[in-house]
Parts: C-alpha cells; structure tokens; sequence
C-alpha cells in the first residue's frame, strides 16, 4: 500500500548515518533533514507511546491516528518548510523519589511526540557514536540494570574507593541553552533540525491558565529532552572526566552516569579531594550546580583497608534506588551488596497502600490480578543479587497493607489473620524472586 512505512529501509537510512558518524567523529553533519520522511515519520509514530496523556490541545493517539497518513503528511510539509510551530507543554507534578518533593514533568501533544521522535532518532544515529560507555541513561539498549552492573562489577574490581556521588539541582531546569547550541554545533548544523530543536527549547510551559517562557532548561517528559541532556552532560562531565581528570590521577578511576546521576569512584584520598575541588567549578562554568548536602565523599573502601575520608559512618551510598554497602559473601569474603533504598521502600509500599485504599471495594479476585501485577513489576527492577531479604520484607509488607484494608471494606468485616491466610491459599501473591543475577550475567558466553 503506498504510503506504509518500510522500517527496513528507514533503519538502513539510520546506520548510514551512524556509520558516517562513527568514522568521521571530527565530522560536523550540515544536512540530515532530509533523512525524515514519511516513510520515517510513521515508524517515529509506532515507537510513539499511545497511552500518554494529551497535551494542551487535548488531542489523544486514537483521534490523531483517524487520519494519520494525512496529518504525517501536513507535519511533514510544517516541518521541512519552519511553519512548524511547537506548542507549550502542559505541565504536572510528580512526588520525587523522597517523596518530599514534587518534580515537574512537561506533557506535549501527540504531535509534537511525534516529531521529537523522528528528530531524536536521527540524532541519536550521529550521538551514539559518540557517547561514553560510563553513561547508561535514556540511551538505546541501554539501562538502568546495565549501569547497576557496570558499577558493582568496578567496585568489585578495584575494592571499591573513595566514592563522590554526584547531584545536580534541577538539572533539566537549569541547562543553559547557549552552551546546548554550543555543543550541538560540534556535531550537527543542519538548519532545519536546529530550528526545529530551537522552537522545543523555546516553546515554553504552560501552567494555571498561562503560558512561562524560559531562558534555560529543557522541560522533563518531552521525547528530545533525554537526548539534549545527554549531549549535554557528555561535553560538561564526560568528555572531561576521560580526557582531563584521568590522565592526572595518581591511581585508577572509572564513572558510572544514568542521566543527571553520577557516581565517581577513585582509589586514592587524595585525587578524590582533588576531584571534588574542581567538580563544583566545572558544572557552574556552564550554569549547573551541585547539591550541596547530596553531592558527597564517601569512605568506600574494602573493610580491613586504610580509613577514608569523613562521610557515611556505615560506608554505604545511594544509586538508582539501592542502598550500597560491604557485606560478606557466603564464603566470608568481603563483597559490595545492595538493597533497596529505604525511600525508595517506603514509597513504593505507601504507593501500593494508596490503591488497596482506593480499590477495597473491588472483587478480591480483581485486587489480587492487580496486586499481582504491581509486585512482579517491583521484583523486576528490584530483584537483584542481594537484595532478596528486602524483597521478602516488601512482599510482607504488601500482604499486611492488603489484610488491613480488606478489614476496612465494611464495619462487620473482620479479616483476621487466620482467615487471610487461607485467602492467600486461593490467591496467593508472587513469592519474591531474583530476576537480575550477577551469577547468570557471568555464565553466559
């Protein structure tokens, strides 16, 4: 049928380029517009979520997919003629991981997901080939568990170190947009993807009934908005850290970065303090800042070495939601083990509370498929080695937050423990299980 996308060819288009990019790294790419067609403008609309909320103009996946060749046709013709016009994101909060918090998340319309898609595969084609094996965050085939594993594999190599977690303070609020075009310009100056990137950048935000403008930052929840931190990021902490800070180490190094989260690991004291001096100038020459209470040194040597320098009293450290920390293998050899973050429990178990709450009345079999659910999904992030007594703990938790609201359905219910114990015979939840396991990692070929 004329018109339907050919991901074969739309995925030759796009090694090209990486390939180009890959063997011309000093290669700046003034034409790759023509790259997005309708051909790569429908695969960009097939790997566009269809269940998101809809931005501003309220349109959702379904209505714009009723005529779909005929809107990807009239957004292509915007797009490559710059009457393309980006409308603001609607904005909404979500609680942070300390739940103390709320981070703002900006909301574009489907269209405008479109486009970004199409925009950011293209780049992601030339950046890729350009991007640090310690960066893991919103990059394909990469992920969270990969990054887990990076760090505990050079912990486990090294015998840990002195550790200098690494915050930044509303990072995507605070990217300065003359340095981003900066560093865009190394690599790409096509003009039509520029605009269009200028337009997002600019686009501003749209909050109780008006619309906030921006000089800086980059709205979090918009699909180019990952990539644009990256780039950025890459050129502030990457690119530097490999090429100026460990050639002038006295001993050995490596850093672990999912997005704005970083960890520094160094065998010495003394290039740890010397890091940690220049750390803080080095964000601020391009507008970032450090945290100042979560950006740290900690003491994370392999217990029986040298004391280090003054931070956590139990030598541990937080990253991606784990707790980190020495502990004995079951041979007693000191190991690196991880557990899941008592923020992180706590939120994940108050999130769960909430819809026991709000679902009580349903049919137990209905809470039970859901419950079911939302557990093999926290196992299958949490569930790595060494954490199996925090899962254990979670399902406890989670069998006691339903018992309790199950004995709130009524007045007369009375959902005593002897009697919710032969309801979890009928249903019972998922026992908690290791899904990522070092072991396994290691015995494949």
């Amino acid at each position: 049928m004329q018109g339907t996308p050919s991901p074969e060819s739309v995925s030759t288009r796009l090694q090209r380029i990486a390939e180009l990019a890959r063997k011309a790294p000093e290669l700046v790419f003034t034409t790759l517009a023509h790259h997005i067609d309708l051909e790569l403008l429908h695969e960009a609309y097939g790997r566009t979520r269809k269940d998101g909320a809809p931005g501003i103009d309220g349109q959702t996946a379904t209505e714009y997919a009723a005529d779909l060749g005929g809107n990807l046709r009239l957004l292509l013709d915007r797009f490559k003629s710059g009457a393309y016009r980006a409308p603001p994101v609607r904005r909404v909060y979500i609680p942070k991981a300390d739940g103390k918090a709320l981070r703002p998340i900006g909301i574009p319309t489907f269209e405008d997901k479109v486009l970004q898609r199409a925009v950011t595969m293209v780049l992601e084609a030339v950046y890729e080939q350009d991007f640090m094996d310690c960066s893991y965050g919103f990059r394909p085939n990469r992920s969270a568990h990969q990054a887990l594993e990076a760090l505990w594999r050079g912990l486990m190599d090294t015998g840990g170190g002195v550790v200098i977690e690494v915050d930044i303070k509303s990072y995507f609020d605070t990217i300065e947009h003359r340095h981003l075009r900066d560093f865009l310009d190394k690599r790409v100056r096509d003009g039509v993807l520029r605009r269009a990137i200028d337009k997002w950048l600019k686009a501003g935000v749209f909050e109780e009934g008006s619309v906030h403008r921006a000089e800086e930052g980059s709205p979090q929840g918009g699909v180019v908005s990952p990539l644009l931190a990256n780039i950025y990021l890459h050129e502030v902490l990457d690119t530097w850290f490999a090429a100026i800070v460990v050639p002038r180490l006295r001993a050995k190094a490596f850093m672990v970065r999912y997005a704005d989260d970083a960890v520094i690991v160094l065998a010495s004291e003394e290039d740890a303090r010397r890091v940690m001096e220049v750390l803080g100038k080095r964000f601020a020459r391009y507008g970032l800042t450090l945290h100042p209470e979560k950006t740290r040194m900690v003491n994370f040597r392999r217990p029986g070495r040298a004391e280090g320098p003054p931070g956590s009293p139990a030598g541990s450290f937080d990253m991606l939601g784990f707790t980190w920390f020495w502990g004995k293998s079951r041979q007693g050899n000191p190991v690196v083990r991880r557990k899941t973050s008592s923020s992180r429990f706590r939120r994940a178990l108050g999130r769960i509370a909430d819809w026991c709450r709000q679902h009580r009345h349903e049919p137990v079999a209905a809470q039970h498929l859901d419950l079911c659910r939302k557990l093999q999904g926290h196992y299958a992030y949490y569930g790595i080695t060494g954490n199996a007594r925090a899962l254990s703990r979670f399902l406890h938790e989670v069998e006691r937050v339903w018992r309790y609201w199950l004995n709130r359905r009524s007045a007369r219910a009375k959902m005593i423990w002897e009697r919710f114990q032969r309801l979890l015979q009928r249903y019972p939840l998922p026992p908690a299980r290791i899904v990522h396991s070092v072991y396994r990692i290691a015995a494949r070929p």
